[in-house]
Protein backbone atom coordinates (compact mmCIF):
# COMPACT_ATOMS: atom_id res chain seq x y z
CA UNK A 1 0.00 0.00 0.00
CA UNK A 2 1.02 3.17 -0.92
CA UNK A 3 2.96 5.67 1.75
CA UNK A 4 2.12 8.64 2.91
CA UNK A 5 4.63 10.88 3.56
CA UNK A 6 5.50 9.20 0.97
CA UNK A 7 3.93 5.66 2.52
CA UNK A 8 0.48 4.48 4.38
CA UNK A 9 1.76 5.77 7.88
CA UNK A 10 -0.05 8.10 12.05
CA UNK A 11 -0.65 10.59 17.62
CA UNK A 12 -1.19 10.07 20.76
CA UNK A 13 -2.53 11.60 23.69
CA UNK A 14 -6.08 10.17 24.50
CA UNK A 15 -8.08 12.99 23.03
CA UNK A 16 -11.28 13.90 25.20
CA UNK A 17 -10.46 11.87 27.83
CA UNK A 18 -11.94 9.10 24.93
CA UNK A 19 -12.35 5.32 26.33
CA UNK A 20 -9.62 3.31 25.81
CA UNK A 21 -10.30 0.05 23.44
CA UNK A 22 -8.15 -3.16 23.43
CA UNK A 23 -6.61 -4.44 20.45
CA UNK A 24 -3.80 -6.04 19.38
CA UNK A 25 -1.38 -3.90 17.67
CA UNK A 26 1.41 -4.99 15.74
CA UNK A 27 3.35 -1.72 16.24
CA UNK A 28 5.70 -1.47 19.21
CA UNK A 29 4.88 2.44 19.92
CA UNK A 30 0.80 1.42 20.09
CA UNK A 31 0.20 -0.68 23.27
CA UNK A 32 -2.78 -2.76 23.46
CA UNK A 33 -4.57 -0.63 25.96
CA UNK A 34 -3.96 2.59 24.13
CA UNK A 35 -6.89 4.99 23.23
CA UNK A 36 -5.49 4.77 19.75
CA UNK A 37 -5.17 0.79 19.59
CA UNK A 38 -8.28 0.22 18.11
CA UNK A 39 -9.09 2.89 15.22
CA UNK A 40 -5.09 1.78 14.00
CA UNK A 41 -5.69 -1.28 13.74
CA UNK A 42 -9.24 -0.67 11.55
CA UNK A 43 -7.22 2.17 9.50
CA UNK A 44 -4.32 -0.72 8.69
CA UNK A 45 -6.59 -2.87 8.16
CA UNK A 46 -8.48 -1.07 6.02
CA UNK A 47 -5.68 0.56 4.01
CA UNK A 48 -6.44 3.82 5.03
CA UNK A 49 -2.91 4.15 6.68
CA UNK A 50 -0.01 2.15 8.06
CA UNK A 51 2.79 2.56 10.02
CA UNK A 52 6.12 4.91 9.60
CA UNK A 53 8.03 1.49 9.71
CA UNK A 54 7.16 -2.27 9.65
CA UNK A 55 7.07 -2.11 13.61
CA UNK A 56 6.47 1.60 14.45
CA UNK A 57 2.73 3.93 13.84
CA UNK A 58 4.14 6.87 15.29
CA UNK A 59 1.05 7.94 16.69
CA UNK A 60 1.85 10.79 18.32
CA UNK A 61 3.10 12.70 15.54
CA UNK A 62 1.45 15.93 13.97
CA UNK A 63 -0.90 14.95 10.83
CA UNK A 64 -0.51 16.72 7.47
CA UNK A 65 -3.63 18.20 5.45
CA UNK A 66 -2.21 16.25 2.41
CA UNK A 67 -2.17 12.96 4.97
CA UNK A 68 -5.75 13.77 6.31
CA UNK A 69 -7.27 14.13 2.57
CA UNK A 70 -5.47 11.09 1.55
CA UNK A 71 -6.98 8.69 4.38
CA UNK A 72 -10.33 9.99 3.64
CA UNK A 73 -9.64 9.47 -0.14
CA UNK A 74 -8.57 6.28 0.52
CA UNK A 75 -11.49 5.09 3.07
CA UNK A 76 -13.90 6.15 0.00
CA UNK A 77 -12.28 4.43 -2.15
CA UNK A 78 -9.50 5.68 -3.87
CA UNK A 79 -12.08 7.24 -6.66
CA UNK A 80 -10.37 8.62 -9.69
CA UNK A 81 -10.63 12.43 -9.66
CA UNK A 82 -12.88 14.02 -12.31
CA UNK A 83 -10.73 16.88 -12.11
CA UNK A 84 -8.33 16.80 -14.63
CA UNK A 85 -6.87 19.83 -14.34
CA UNK A 86 -4.83 21.10 -11.34
CA UNK A 87 -6.81 23.11 -8.87
CA UNK A 88 -4.53 24.50 -6.17
CA UNK A 89 -0.88 26.07 -6.60
CA UNK A 90 0.65 24.31 -4.26
CA UNK A 91 -0.06 20.70 -5.20
CA UNK A 92 1.10 20.35 -8.95
CA UNK A 93 3.19 16.93 -9.34
CA UNK A 94 0.98 14.32 -10.34
CA UNK A 95 3.82 12.33 -8.94
CA UNK A 96 2.73 13.14 -5.17
CA UNK A 97 0.91 10.56 -3.32
CA UNK A 98 -1.49 12.80 -2.01
CA UNK A 99 -1.98 14.57 -5.97
CA UNK A 100 -5.13 12.29 -6.26
CA UNK A 101 -6.39 13.32 -2.85
CA UNK A 102 -6.05 16.52 -3.14
CA UNK A 103 -8.13 16.69 -6.25
CA UNK A 104 -10.99 14.80 -5.17
CA UNK A 105 -10.98 16.89 -2.18
CA UNK A 106 -11.22 19.91 -4.78
CA UNK A 107 -14.15 18.12 -6.24
CA UNK A 108 -15.92 18.52 -3.11
CA UNK A 109 -15.02 21.84 -2.17
CA UNK A 110 -12.78 21.00 0.92
CA UNK A 111 -10.46 24.14 0.32
CA UNK A 112 -11.44 26.63 -2.21
CA UNK A 113 -8.69 29.09 -1.81
CA UNK A 114 -6.54 28.40 -4.83
CA UNK A 115 -3.93 26.92 -2.39
CA UNK A 116 -4.20 23.97 -0.04
CA UNK A 117 -1.20 23.78 1.61
CA UNK A 118 -0.14 19.97 2.22
CA UNK A 119 2.36 20.13 4.70
CA UNK A 120 0.85 22.26 7.23
CA UNK A 121 -0.28 20.23 10.10
CA UNK A 122 -3.98 19.69 10.55
CA UNK A 123 -5.91 21.46 13.10
CA UNK A 124 -9.01 20.35 14.98
CA UNK A 125 -11.27 22.63 12.63
CA UNK A 126 -10.15 21.47 9.55
CA UNK A 127 -9.91 17.56 10.65
CA UNK A 128 -13.53 18.08 11.67
CA UNK A 129 -14.74 20.21 8.31
CA UNK A 130 -12.90 17.73 6.00
CA UNK A 131 -14.48 14.80 7.36
CA UNK A 132 -18.20 16.39 7.66
CA UNK A 133 -17.60 17.49 3.72
CA UNK A 134 -16.43 13.93 2.77
CA UNK A 135 -19.93 12.75 4.28
CA UNK A 136 -21.97 14.81 2.19
CA UNK A 137 -22.48 18.02 4.66
CA UNK A 138 -25.06 16.07 6.42
CA UNK A 139 -27.15 18.36 9.21
CA UNK A 140 -26.92 17.71 12.96
CA UNK A 141 -29.88 17.94 15.12
CA UNK A 142 -28.22 19.63 17.91
CA UNK A 143 -25.98 22.49 18.18
CA UNK A 144 -22.44 22.69 20.32
CA UNK A 145 -22.27 26.02 22.39
CA UNK A 146 -18.67 26.06 22.24
CA UNK A 147 -17.43 29.85 23.17
CA UNK A 148 -14.37 29.62 20.39
CA UNK A 149 -17.39 28.48 17.64
CA UNK A 150 -20.02 30.28 17.78
CA UNK A 151 -22.84 30.93 15.22
CA UNK A 152 -22.34 34.72 15.81
CA UNK A 153 -18.93 34.40 14.86
CA UNK A 154 -19.44 32.47 11.49
CA UNK A 155 -18.25 35.52 9.67
CA UNK A 156 -14.53 34.75 11.33
CA UNK A 157 -14.21 31.34 9.97
CA UNK A 158 -12.32 30.84 6.50
CA UNK A 159 -15.52 28.50 6.05
CA UNK A 160 -18.72 30.12 6.84
CA UNK A 161 -20.49 26.71 7.42
CA UNK A 162 -17.59 25.32 9.82
CA UNK A 163 -20.49 25.72 12.80
CA UNK A 164 -22.14 22.95 11.02
CA UNK A 165 -19.52 20.52 10.84
CA UNK A 166 -18.43 21.17 14.66
CA UNK A 167 -22.16 20.70 15.58
CA UNK A 168 -22.13 17.50 13.25
CA UNK A 169 -18.91 15.82 14.69
CA UNK A 170 -20.25 16.22 18.27
CA UNK A 171 -22.93 14.73 18.02
CA UNK A 172 -21.96 11.64 16.17
CA UNK A 173 -19.20 11.07 18.98
CA UNK A 174 -16.42 12.50 16.16
CA UNK A 175 -14.93 14.32 18.82
CA UNK A 176 -15.91 16.20 21.59
CA UNK A 177 -14.84 19.64 23.22
CA UNK A 178 -11.42 20.04 24.54
CA UNK A 179 -13.23 21.05 27.30
CA UNK A 180 -17.06 21.45 28.34
CA UNK A 181 -16.87 25.16 26.71
CA UNK A 182 -14.29 24.83 24.24
CA UNK A 183 -13.59 23.14 20.81
CA UNK A 184 -10.40 24.19 20.47
CA UNK A 185 -10.58 24.88 16.63
CA UNK A 186 -6.94 25.81 16.16
CA UNK A 187 -5.24 22.77 18.07
CA UNK A 188 -2.81 20.84 16.02
CA UNK A 189 -3.97 17.01 14.99
CA UNK A 190 -1.75 14.06 15.58
CA UNK A 191 -1.73 10.62 13.54
CA UNK A 192 -3.21 8.73 15.86
CA UNK A 193 -6.09 11.66 16.76
CA UNK A 194 -6.90 11.77 12.82
CA UNK A 195 -7.14 8.10 12.91
CA UNK A 196 -9.41 8.04 15.55
CA UNK A 197 -11.75 10.42 14.20
CA UNK A 198 -12.29 8.51 10.82
CA UNK A 199 -13.13 5.41 13.01
CA UNK A 200 -15.51 7.22 15.34
CA UNK A 201 -17.28 8.69 12.12
CA UNK A 202 -17.09 5.43 9.73
CA UNK A 203 -17.46 2.67 12.58
CA UNK A 204 -18.94 3.44 15.43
Amino acid sequence: APAEDGEKKDEAPAEDGEKKDEAAPKFTDVAADSPFAAAIDWAVGKEITNGKTATTFVPGERCTRAQIVTFLWRAAGSPEPKLTETQYVDVTDPGAYYYKAVQWAAELDMEYSGTFDPHDTCSRVAAVYFIWTAFGRPESTAKASFEDVQEPERGQWYWPDLPDAVDWAVEKGVTTGKTATTFGPGDPCTRGQIVTFLYRAYVK
